[in-house]
């Protein structure tokens, strides 16, 4: 009894440690000891979350956490399944890698002074991400919300340099605009329903459906919430903030913000839909609707928008845009096989888009500071391992098989034939969103390997060992991912099962 006791004081104590860590890393001066402070506490919530999920994978249940044992309505909880702990364990691997193998991005474009503020908005940033995926609660999950897009703009202005002032201003107006929406939502919602608590919102919820009162207001709640956690999540045509913000950030915050923090806000939408608001709602106010049409406008039009870009980073960031509509298509098709596709392709895409990231910012820093592809040309000659990493997270992003890429995508074509009137369109747009894929990853991966004549194609730098490491670490993940993804969607599945009931 005292170890599932303790087991389930694990989401709270992964969430105090990354805040205290920030506490601590306030009274540090160096950087370096800031980073180690860390990496340490990442590596311990990692080991912890991984402890969870075999706990609650072994006894399939899900258990909520009281905080500060203040009873409802106006009570704050912690709720963790296996959902939750695979994506704690996921945050936590990819935050580990990322900021390892990107430390040297860290201490080589942030001033030293500036380097401690760094690591202590990344601690910030990091519980701020395990509190969205964990919480049990709206007010939590706004507090943290609003922790997690200061967090974020610290991070994109870390350069200090104009380009990335006028990237964070963008960035904050347009997030301002989605946590706006989601208060305002969470505000009404707790005026119609009196409580915070997930589970005490769902059953007045489902009573204001069975009695029909209350229902359009309860729509324009629905409504300003998703709308919101959409803008945060940069779904299409809420995404204008990422390319500018993603081009000014060193590529360490570039790959977190991708790869981690975008993942953090479709997670919390997640659980809102089984949690608060039931399969039954969401598809009686059409808002799976609204999110499967959206989903696939923003497939197709991210990578658009990616196809015209010459910047890598750029490209990058549209190619973000793409990957979000993959999610949302997902959970719009209203099915758990959909939902399965959704989450399983926030675990691929995080562990592929911040490689790419990581790589991208190599390829930049060799290649003089210039960003467009066609300066590109060589850069995997002038440094192998990042060519290949890059090389693997295109492939990925496009499609090929034995790589994570292109088993979500499998998932999403099955999931289309359980989901009633919509595999057609899911089909079609997944089709040309491959090819759209193809045509703009393809030609980056054929700059980097063209040979370029005279020094130029020389190795132009040596490779630090953690930035080796990281780089083999995310090409395993991705192999991995995509020859052993089925104890994976059987943990999803579990999760989803385990959160409708």
């Amino acid at each position: 009894m005292e170890h599932i006791n303790l087991v389930h004081n694990i989401p709270f104590f992964s969430i105090f440690l990354a805040m205290l860590c920030g506490i601590i890393t306030a009274l540090v001066k160096n950087g370096r000891v800031a980073y180690k402070i860390h990496t340490i506490m990442v590596l311990v919530v990692g080991i912890m979350s991984g402890i969870l999920l075999a706990s609650v994978v072994k006894n399939n249940e899900i258990f909520t956490f009281m905080m500060g044992h203040f009873p409802a309505p106006w009570g704050n909880e912690l709720r963790a399944g296996p959902l939750e702990a695979l994506m704690a364990v996921t945050f936590s691997i990819v935050m580990l890698l990322m900021v390892s193998g990107g430390s040297e991005f860290i201490f080589k474009d942030v001033l030293p002074e500036k380097q401690p503020l760094y690591f202590i908005m990344l601690n910030a940033l990091f519980g701020a991400m395990l509190a969205l995926v964990y919480t049990n609660d709206i007010f939590t999950a706004y507090v943290f919300i609003e922790i997690n897009t200061i967090a974020s703009c610290a991070l994109i202005m870390a350069k200090g340099t104009p380009q990335s002032m006028v990237g964070t201003t963008h960035y904050l107006v347009i997030s301002l605009l989605g946590s706006g929406l989601f208060l305002l939502g969470a505000s009404i919602l707790y005026s119609i329903t009196g409580h915070l608590l997930f589970p005490q919102m769902k059953e007045a919820i489902l009573e204001i459906i069975k009695t029909e009162q209350y229902r359009l207001p309860l729509l324009v709640v629905t409504g300003f919430m998703f709308i919101g956690i959409a803008i945060k999540s940069a779904l299409f045509p809420f995404h204008s903030m990422l390319p500018g913000a993603y081009h000014a950030a060193i590529p360490t915050s570039s790959g977190i913000l991708s790869g981690l923090v975008l993942k953090s806000y479709v997670i919390l939408g997640i659980k809102l839909i089984y949690c608060v608001f039931s399969e039954y709602v969401m598809e009686t106010l059409k808002i799976t609707e609204v999110l499967f049409a959206f989903g696939l406008a923003g497939m197709v039009m991210g990578s658009v928008y990616a196809m015209k870009e010459r910047k890598m980073k750029r490209m990058l960031a549209y190619s973000s845009v793409a990957q979000i509509g993959y999610i949302y298509m997902g959970i719009g098709m209203g099915t758990r096989v959909g939902m399965t596709a959704a989450c399983f392709h926030i675990l691929a895409h995080a562990i592929t888009k911040t490689l790419l990231f990581l790589c991208c910012g190599s390829f930049v820093e060799d290649s003089g500071g210039k960003e467009k592809i066609y300066h590109m040309r060589g850069a995997a000659h002038r440094n192998l391992l990042a060519g290949v990493g890059y090389t693997v997270g295109a492939l990925s992003m496009v499609g090929i098989p034995l790589l994570a890429g292109f088993i979500s995508k499998v998932y999403f074509a099955t999931a289309s034939v359980y989901s009633s009137g919509k595999m057609a369109a899911v089909l079609i747009v997944l089709g040309v969103s491959m090819v759209l894929n193809a045509l703009y990853f393809l030609p980056s991966v054929i700059a980097i390997w063209t040979p370029v004549k005279g020094a130029e194609s020389r190795p132009t730098s040596s490779v630090s060992p953690v930035f080796a490491v990281s780089i083999v670490g995310f090409i395993i993940l991705n192999f991995a991912l995509g020859i052993y993804y089925r104890p994976i969607t059987r943990i999803i599945q579990m999760s989803i099962d385990l959160l409708v009931q």
